[in-house]
């Protein structure tokens, strides 16, 4: 671990032991671990609001945009996820944001608590660095003035990618930001781009009665996740009118004069709807930060380079969330942050498993989950592996919600049994993945599962129906 050498301050100015750029879920957690070591903090938010873009016009926004959409409309008693529910033509889009306006305003309510009970300072403004201790901070008015700190957390989060060639300026074309602010329900929706941000907004306009149309370049959506999930979401998907253009590519987009977006395809075909949501790609908010100047190393789209203790090029400046890319999750963002500070601070700090158990939760309609490893990926590594599966026309609870389309599926070693993956499809599937994360992460076997007693009727009870049907194989 290098061990910082702290030059003697040369100006006056306000010090602090450290300073968080950004105060997204990578920059609280940093906040919050660096005073929990006794150390003067302060974060420096460019916004009005804090919370960054996961809690402002992201992961909050959009999941409780999806969970009014179940509630009002009839899915949560549904018989295949209600997805014969019809919006009324007068029902305006931001009508169904009042439940995500309190959600938020609660959430930064409970963070600047944490931040006033652990004494971390707020400074509002704009930052950029003078140089490896120093940050000149101009404020909404134009002021400007320096702090230094002995460290650095660079957290300032990210943006959707904006390729010049999209006519974002065009009242019809959005970004996975801009969405959120739209007027009116659409008839008809593009969506550009079949990753997460594209598949959830794909569920949720579906669901609020929308024609939606996914053009996605690859043969298959999310490529990260299991095949057999990925089928089942995509059967899902176009039961409730979803159309997927796999394999296809965006070649031009043209807004008509009537408002219509056309999008043109490479293969020649066109795409014609109402709206238009671009959803291809994030980049680093580093362009006015000035880390050229200091020698931090950006790689592409503004993203900073950091090593494994998301320590920078420059020692003493860390970097944590969506700033160094992927896996771009606010759970694994906030995790980043608390374990940065405390490489920085010379700290023993409880750390994280091996990366590969980080869960993933995919708030598509239905939702997906996952941890561990992938079939392909076990395919790839030659490793002998088994599968077990239950469906949740199997389990009593699936019956008793209505989600009897549901699946859990566990990868297990044949020799062994260590259990190497969880994949599930269904209701409450980003809360069960938790079980099985636990399980991997203590190094557990399929028979953790088979042996354990779980509440019934539960979901739960699922693990031990796909254990079962596990060993059943072998």
């Amino acid at each position: 671990m290098t061990i910082l050498c702290i030059p003697p301050y040369t100006k006056a100015m306000k010090k602090y032991d450290v300073l968080v750029i950004g105060s997204g879920p990578a920059g609280e957690k940093g906040a919050i671990q660096a005073a929990k070591l006794k150390r003067r903090v302060a974060v420096i938010e460019k916004q009005p609001l804090i919370g960054g873009a996961g809690l402002q016009t992201g992961t909050i926004p959009s999941k409780t945009l999806r969970e009014t959409a179940l509630y009002l409309y009839g899915m949560k008693q549904r018989a295949i996820y209600g997805f014969h529910c019809i919006l009324g033509k007068n029902v305006k889009f931001q009508e169904l944001m009042h439940r995500k306006d309190t959600v938020v305003h609660r959430q930064m309510e409970v963070i600047i608590d944490q931040f006033t009970r652990n004494d971390v300072e707020i400074i509002y403004g704009e930052a950029s660095f003078e140089d490896a201790h120093t940050l000149a901070v101009r404020d909404r008015q134009g002021r400007v003035e320096n702090y230094q700190a002995d460290v650095i957390l660079i957290a300032v989060g990210g943006r959707p990618n904006r390729p010049s060639e999209v006519p974002f300026g065009e009242p019809t074309v959005y970004d996975s930001d801009t969405i959120l602010q739209i007027d009116t329900i659409p008839s008809t929706l593009t969506i550009i781009g079949g990753g997460v941000i594209g598949c959830e907004y794909a569920s949720i306009f579906s669901c609020l009665g929308t024609e939606v149309t996914v053009v996605e370049k690859q043969d298959r959506l999310l490529t990260f996740a299991d095949e057999e999930i990925v089928n089942s979401l995509s059967y899902w998907m176009r039961q409730s009118g979803v159309v997927l253009r796999l394999g296809e590519e965006m070649e031009r987009i043209e807004v008509e004069h009537t408002g219509r977006v056309v999008t043109h395809l490479k293969s020649g075909k066109q795409v014609v709807s109402e709206k238009l949501l671009f959803t291809l790609g994030r980049s680093a908010n580093t362009e006015s930060l000035n880390l050229e100047k200091i020698g931090v190393k950006v790689g592409k789209r503004g993203r900073v380079e950091v090593d494994h203790e998301y320590r920078t090029s420059v020692p003493n400046i860390f970097a944590a969330g969506d700033v160094i890319g992927t896996p771009g999750l606010a759970s694994t963002s906030q995790e980043q942050g608390r374990l940065s500070m405390c490489a920085a601070l010379m700290q023993e700090c409880p750390v994280s498993g091996p990366s590969n158990i980080l869960p993933y939760g995919i708030y598509t309609i239905p939702e997906i989950s996952m941890v561990g490893e992938t079939e392909e990926s076990l395919t790839k590594q030659g490793i002998p592996y088994e599968v077990g599966q239950a469906f949740f026309n199997e389990v009593a609870r699936g019956q008793i919600i209505g989600d009897i389309y549901g699946m859990l599926k566990l990868l297990f070693h044949r020799e062994n049994r260590k259990l190497l993956g969880v994949h599930i499809i269904g209701e409450r599937s980003t809360e069960l993945i938790h079980i099985g994360q636990a399980v991997l992460s203590f190094n557990g076997t399929i028979d953790y599962f088979v042996n354990t007693v779980f509440n019934y009727p539960t979901l739960s009870d699922a693990y031990k129906v796909a254990a079962l049907n596990g060993v059943n194989r072998l």
